[in-house]
């Protein structure tokens, strides 16, 4: 019995006639619609690997999914020129549909997703013929909560914005007269439907702490009970993705949704073909995810603001004791990171010098001195126990809203418990994380301390895992109907062993590689200098110099083309534009300054009206950027970005 099954199983997971005459015949319609195109050799191996390997998808037996080995899941190296976007859309794409799957196409940068929805994905439909819908997804932090909006800038709650609240503890100042102004202004644009609520098609740059005022979490979300639920953009988004063949998103996201345990927000890991683009960041990636950080001082901001809070809950639930024990769980967390202060204040790592106002401590194999254990028991102890009770209060809330829509002052106590809830858990994750010793074989967990520097002073408790390996197996690769990595870069010394053992993929033993050779001849194409410069890169303001004094030479502002400029630093960046001669210097777009899609457009209608142009960009800028033909013929890099070994490459990235 077991054999037949076993055999019905292999019979369909290989690549059907029908599979293959449509890749084959879309592949034809691309061809004959694109004059002059060359049919590429490792383009069409990479249409076929693929095939192949989502064909060998396990469906379904019974009601239990089979155990997966990484039979189809496959890691493609393709370097620049292979087409693998077209490649993976196209053989993606006719696979998710004749095997009833979505297409999850997931990459690292902005960059990359805006091509993918705004180029790709449009050209590989009207050039091939494959009827594809698709869809952007973002994380709800990309979007505007309209209730949010719509009470911070109605008439009656204006002077509550300079009223203390538990939001307030993100924010390092009171509102300025602009900020109300701003926050103005993106309300009508709302209102009248002229902004969609996307922060990236808003017409200028968002301030981070402007943004957070007016975004909203899953936990301060009023869901179907919030009276702006149809206008909603989160909600309009993740309706639209239910009805796509294809979902661009980036991999955080991605990851985000696996570890809540997958179809939250994208569709189920074993009704999804993933393929994931610039697979090179994946692995630093899936550690961020399960980082986690927090600030004492606004810990100690928010934690005071709990019992005001659980109080008003309390008035709509009746739960007395909930709250109580809220309020006592709230007061020994205060309690313990008061201890931490003052613990941390006689530790000689962490004192301020003229040269290092912001020292860190790294916890040596984030082991916790015999010290320092106790408190961090006695603090992760008490933040599990006021996540849970904050969390019972918000499902009691929860549930008395059933029975009252349309109350305002429920609305606003659901909204604020949300705040608290989200902000308790970040603080249970980084204790429990402080909490942790990891078995004597496991990877450690990295745990450090940093001085900050503003206000009275301020310490900022991180952790981290140093690999996500065992989480990626388990949430993703094993429950993933099917598979692709790729990026022009995966191997390591020649081979991808490296990628596999830091994605868990190492534990799959049918996972197949398979790197491409590139169509161009990178040796008569292009040309490398290096100029001969006398600053090291380790003296930053006689660096910055000899790049203002070189960039004249290198950038004639008389010719019509593109240049692309990539810096490591922001602050570098923004003093060699300062610095420039006054001609190039309104040349330049520089990242940051106004919304990349503005500046990108600006770049092309430049070069359209043949003028030169030059983009100042940052690391995101370095990938997925679309600058073909005159759009990029120079690009100039101020120095190689490689992470140092130090306390400061294992801190997680913030979110923007």
């Amino acid at each position: 019995m077991q054999t037949h099954i076993d055999r019905m199983r292999y019979n369909r997971a290989m690549l059907t006639d029908a599979e293959k005459d449509a890749i084959r015949d879309h592949y034809r319609t691309l061809s004959d619609n694109l004059p002059g195109f060359r049919p590429r050799a490792s383009q069409r191996r990479m249409l076929a690997e693929i095939a192949n390997t989502l064909a060998r998808s396990l469906e379904k037996d019974g009601d239990d999914w089979p155990e997966r080995g990484g039979e189809s899941i496959a890691v493609i190296e393709g370097p620049t020129g292979v087409g693998k976007s077209l490649a993976y859309l196209l053989a993606g794409g006719v696979m998710a549909r004749a095997r009833g799957k979505k297409l999850v196409v997931t990459s690292a940068t902005v960059a990359l997703q805006e091509q993918l929805v705004n180029r790709d994905l449009p050209f590989v439909v009207e050039n091939s013929g494959l009827p594809l819908t698709f869809a952007l997804a973002k994380g709800r932090g990309r979007y505007l909560c309209p209730y949010r909006l719509y009470g911070l800038t109605a008439q009656h709650s204006q002077q509550s914005l300079l009223q203390p609240d538990p939001m307030m503890a993100l924010w390092d100042h009171k509102p300025e007269q602009a900020e109300l102004d701003a926050l103005s202004a993106m309300a009508d644009a709302f209102h009248y439907r002229k902004w969609d609520g996307d922060r990236d098609n808003w017409d200028t740059i968002i301030e981070d702490g402007l943004w957070s005022r007016v975004t909203n979490d899953r936990h301060g979300c009023l869901k179907t009970a919030c009276p702006n639920r149809a206008e909603c953009p989160f909600y309009l988004a993740r309706d639209t993705l239910e009805n796509v063949d294809v979902v661009v998103a980036n991999h955080d996201l991605m990851l985000a949704d696996v570890s809540m345990g997958g179809g939250v927000i994208l569709p189920a890991p074993e009704e999804s073909f993933y393929c994931i683009d610039e697979a090179h960041h994946l692995a630093k990636k899936a550690i961020n995810q399960f980082a986690a950080e927090h600030s004492l001082v606004q810990a100690l901001g928010w934690l005071d603001k709990v019992g005001s809070v659980v109080v008003h809950a309390e008035v709509h639930t009746g739960k007395a004791e909930l709250a109580s024990q809220a309020i006592d769980s709230a007061a020994a967390c205060v309690e313990t990171l008061t201890e931490w202060l003052w613990l941390l204040e006689g530790e000689d790592v962490l004192a301020a010098s003229s040269d290092n106002l912001e020292p860190s401590w790294l916890i040596e194999d984030g082991i916790l001195p015999e010290r320092l254990k106790t408190p961090a028991a006695n603090m992760a102890g008490s933040a599990r126990a006021l996540s849970k009770q904050l969390d019972d209060m918000g499902n009691a809330l929860s549930d008395a809203r059933k029975d009252k829509n349309g109350d305002g002052d429920l609305d606003k106590t659901a909204t604020e418990l949300g705040f608290l809830i989200g902000r308790a858990e970040q603080l249970m994750a980084v204790w429990d994380l402080f909490d942790t010793e990891t078995a004597e074989n496991a990877p450690p967990i990295a745990k450090w301390i940093t001085r900050r520097a503003e206000g009275k002073g301020d310490y900022l408790f991180s952790a981290s895992p140093v690999s996500a390996a065992a989480s990626l197996a388990a949430t993703l690769w094993r429950r993933a109907a099917g598979a692709v990595l790729t990026s022009a870069t995966l191997r390591s010394l020649g081979d991808f062993e490296l990628l596999l053992a830091q994605t868990g993929l190492k534990w799959l033993p049918k996972v197949s590689c398979l790197a491409l050779d590139s169509p161009f001849n990178f040796d008569e194409q292009g040309e490398l200098y290096l100029p001969p410069l006398l600053a090291s890169p380790k003296d930053p303001g006689g660096h910055t110099r000899e790049i203002i004094e070189w960039l004249p030479k290198l950038i004639d502002p008389s010719q019509p083309v593109g240049t692309l400029v990539l810096f490591s630093s922001r602050k570098q960046m923004q003093e060699v534009a300062a610095g420039l001669p006054a001609a190039l210097r309104e040349r330049l777009l520089i990242q940051g300054e106004i919304p990349k899609r503005t500046l990108l457009d600006n770049h092309h209608q430049r070069l359209k009206d043949q003028q030169s142009s030059v983009i100042f960009g940052l690391d995101s800028f370095s990938e997925g950027l679309d600058l073909p033909g005159e759009s990029c013929v120079h690009v100039i890099i101020a120095k190689l970005p490689f992470a140092m070994p130090t306390t400061r490459s294992a801190k997680p990235c913030r979110a923007g």
